[in-house]
């Protein structure tokens, strides 16, 4: 609608006009559009009054019912019926596929998100990661792009040699069966209390890591256990996240492709001692990218440009995003800047996905009661918080423990992807489950309670509308919008647009609901099921992309 507008402005306007000029205004009685004209005045030598009185006195289209001149302003309201007339049997036609575009043409984007470390807990940390990568995902593929999920799971590193030596010392093989991640963690503490009393255990980790490295079989076999018994944690909690992936290729995959990567980087005279280790210089003003330690060790850096170059080879991705924390922004930089150098065209293809913290009280939310904030206890309290809301407000409810799942990891979820990214997260597990206010269940009961009225008038394919009314308006208004917000979700990789496009229509659709009489009208009730059922598919389409579930009753 707002580039057939702007189409049509433009065959009356002396200026050239971009989609950004036309505002839509926040009073409706202004308009459904308005073009102001104060820029052009300087170019036109014109008053920006009689700059609009000409383009409003002069523009048409089937769309346009009336064109005002108001101070400055070229105020267009649309015809509100030819739009409802054709806007509804699209959405009840396409169904789940209204919004989408085939604008990535099947192109590859390799997602990095999630990558917990094994044998550690799955930590709040990680929530936001595996969330906005997985949603992200989703946005992609509605897009017509094929998202590739990698979990680059944190499964090498000395500190499993630390951990091999603890286990050596006082583990024990049932506990670690019953609870791995706990025992694993205790394990891992253990280590480091008693190595500062004596020191020599710190010699006999990095021994163990050595023998890792160097393929003994005894320690791979405890190395893949640990590995096993940690994706079996995780898995649970992706399942209650509703997060899937397509490889959980880790740092460990990549310890045999790291060496032609630095012998590459030789061949192409790019590495340079400093200090005993091996460099990359980078561009003035930009730290030098670490490849090799002065004891030939390889850091993150080198195992990201054996990543990034494997990726390329296998998937021949269009972009490859990586959704990892504000702090790695540097990082990113610097393996960027590093396969530029070494002649890779597709290095800027390549991007990152910053996000902030989770915040508690204003602090950084590492802690509570003393103990690492678990994720899945989280998810837990959440659930049974929802469920406790439900006994108290739905008790007749059939499927309350699937409803409160969905209720509660989804007001997890929503409270994280209604912000932008960038933005840190005060976290309010409370606040999060109202029902009330710009939360997942306030959208979730929106979608609930329009499929409560379907329930009672049954689905709607013929209908015809005699006139629109402002609430019906605003409700089709944000129907409109929904490819648009689709298409900039995706363009801007930033799911909160389409967290904050779900709860205008759902706050569109809750003030329609709350004036409009649906069932009881029957010279309207045809036409206003349909746009109710046109809500039921874009809310719950919306939510979908959010990684949420979204329930027929609450």
């Amino acid at each position: 609608m707002k580039k057939d507008i702007l189409q049509a402005l433009q065959t009356v306007s002396p200026i050239q006009l971009e989609e950004h000029m036309l505002e839509r205004p926040a009073n409706s009685k202004l308009g459904d559009f308005a073009l102001p004209c104060f820029p052009f005045a300087k170019i036109l030598r014109k008053s920006p009054v009689t700059i609009a009185e000409e383009i409003a006195a002069s523009v048409e289209h089937p769309l346009i019912s009336k064109a005002e001149a108001v101070n400055g302003y070229v105020n267009l309201f649309m015809d509100r019926k030819v739009i409802a007339d054709t806007l509804l049997p699209t959405v009840l036609h396409q169904s789940a596929t209204y919004g989408s575009s085939n604008e990535g043409n099947g192109g590859v984007v390799t997602i990095d998100l999630s990558s917990p470390n094994i044998a550690k807990p799955f930590s709040m940390g990680h929530l936001r990661s595996t969330v906005i990568g997985n949603s992200i995902a989703l946005l992609l593929e509605k897009n017509g792009y094929q998202p590739v999920k990698i979990n680059h799971i944190g499964d090498w590193g000395t500190q499993f040699g630390k951990l091999l030596t603890a286990y050596q010392k006082w583990g024990n093989e049932e506990e670690v069966r019953q609870a791995p991640i706990e025992t694993l963690l205790k394990l891992y503490i253990r280590f480091h209390e008693e190595a500062e009393v004596d020191p020599s255990l710190n010699d006999e980790g990095r021994a163990a890591f050595k023998a890792l490295e160097d393929g003994d079989a005894d320690a791979l076999a405890l190395w893949e256990w640990f590995k096993t018994e940690s994706l079996k944690e995780f898995q649970r909690i992706y399942d209650l996240l509703g997060v899937t992936f397509d490889s959980y290729n880790g740092e460990a995959y990549y310890n045999d492709k790291m060496e032609p990567v630095v012998q590459e980087l030789q061949d192409k005279g790019l590495l340079v001692e400093s200090d005993g280790a091996m460099v990359v210089e980078l561009e003035e003003g930009m730290p030098p990218c670490l490849i090799k330690k002065s004891d030939g060790a390889t850091l993150y850096a080198t195992r990201d440009l054996a990543a990034a170059i494997y990726r390329k080879n296998k998937y021949d991705f269009v972009k490859s995003i990586y959704v990892v924390g504000n702090e790695q922004s540097l990082h990113f930089t610097q393996v960027k800047q590093v396969l530029g150098k070494m002649g890779h065209d597709w290095a800027s293809d390549i991007v990152h996905v910053p996000f902030g913290l989770i915040l508690q009280g204003g602090k950084k939310m590492s802690t509570r009661k003393g103990k690492i904030v678990l994720l899945e206890e989280v998810l837990k309290e959440a659930i049974e918080l929802a469920q406790k809301n439900i006994e108290e407000k739905n008790p007749t409810l059939a499927n309350k423990s699937e409803v409160a799942e969905a209720v509660g990891v989804g007001a997890i979820l929503f409270s994280d992807l209604k912000q932008h990214r960038k933005h840190d997260i005060e976290f309010d597990l409370e606040s999060m489950l109202q029902t009330e206010g710009e939360t997942g269940p306030y959208v979730q009961y929106a979608h609930a309670r329009a499929n409560s009225i379907l329930r009672k008038a049954g689905t709607s394919s013929k209908f015809a509308i005699d006139e629109v009314n402002d609430y019906e308006w605003d409700t089709i208004k944000q129907l409109e919008q929904f490819p648009q917000a689709v298409k900039r979700a995706a363009e801007e990789l930033d799911p909160s647009v389409i967290a904050k496009y779900a709860v205008d229509l759902a706050q569109a659709f809750n003030s329609f609901y709350g004036n409009v009489q649906v069932l009881s009208d029957e010279t309207n009730k045809q036409y206003r099921t349909a746009l109710t059922e046109c809500v039921v598919i874009v809310l719950k389409e919306s939510l979908r992309l959010l990684g949420m579930k979204a329930p027929e009753e609450m």
